[in-house]
């Protein structure tokens, strides 16, 4: 590994470039591999053993484009499978949950605290316990959104049933009188605007790609990895490449976006 080399990010679908676009805007100067795994997207759906499968596989591929750093821009794969390949891999490997779960303790005044995520990470209680070790006396009311992620890969980020699908999930939470929600999915933010109007303008929303890009900065720094001198370069790859995906993508990243790249899983 040496600080001229590339950081690689993956995740399920296209949610891991909203942690790419932070990483662009605080990094200038190093070079991203994205790989987005839209074959088999959601990961929030498998078992916690078909998403370190498929994460193992991901990291491998990575490592294959010579990457000095890996992000794990899912929150599923985080919750299910960054210990295991934080052991198994012999590079820095950071994911976004617990950037996410001390920005929502930090930011809460109440001490009560919203998570929503897939199915698999709700399940994984990643969150939950995260914020329960820092916060002992913290309430954190959990929900699986399933929905919201085929919303987002459909490009429904804003529609009359995205927020309808957002009311029935989220409805609840202002009964709970939560000041921090955590969108506990890189999907989540770019339904930022609906999830804000259903929970009230009160409640803060934390978005784990803001916070995993501080994290990626300061562990490049104390690793002596970054990178200060190069020109911002970023490569996509897809295993499934839709005919939209460059317009969404470029919504996305708010730049261009020069060729996607095919990977066959």
């Amino acid at each position: 590994m040496t600080e001229n080399g590339a950081i690689g990010v993956f995740d399920s679908g296209i949610g891991g470039l909203t942690v790419l676009r932070e990483l662009l805007t605080r990094l200038p100067g190093e070079s991203f591999i994205y790989f987005g795994d839209t074959a088999r997207v959601p990961y929030g759906t498998k078992s916690a053993e078909t998403v370190l499968k498929f994460s193992r596989e991901n990291v491998t591929f990575l490592l294959d484009q010579d990457v000095k750093f890996i992000v794990v821009a899912c929150n599923t794969a985080s919750a299910e499978a960054v210990p295991r390949l934080q052991r198994e891999f012999r590079i820095p490997i950071v994911g976004v949950i617990e950037p996410g779960v001390r920005a929502a303790v930090r930011m809460s005044k109440t001490s009560k605290i919203g998570v929503i995520g897939t199915a698999g990470t709700i399940r994984s209680e990643a969150y939950q316990r995260g914020i329960k070790e820092i916060s002992p006396q913290a309430e954190v009311t959990a929900r699986a959104c399933p929905l919201f992620v085929p919303l987002v890969e459909e490009g429904w980020v804003d529609t009359p049933t995205t927020e309808m699908v957002a009311e029935s999930y989220l409805g609840e939470y202002r009964k709970r009188e939560i000041d921090v929600l955590v969108l506990g999915c890189t999907h989540y933010p770019l339904l930022r605007d609906v999830i804000g109007r259903v929970v009230g303008e009160r409640v803060a929303l934390v978005d784990s790609a803001v916070e995993t890009a501080s994290e990626v900065q300061r562990v490049l720094e104390g690793e002596h990895l970054r990178n200060h001198g190069g020109e911002v370069d970023f490569t996509i790859y897809l295993s499934d490449i839709a005919p939209d995906f460059k317009q969404v993508g470029e919504r996305i990243l708010g730049r261009e976006i020069p060729q996607v790249r095919l990977r066959l899983v």
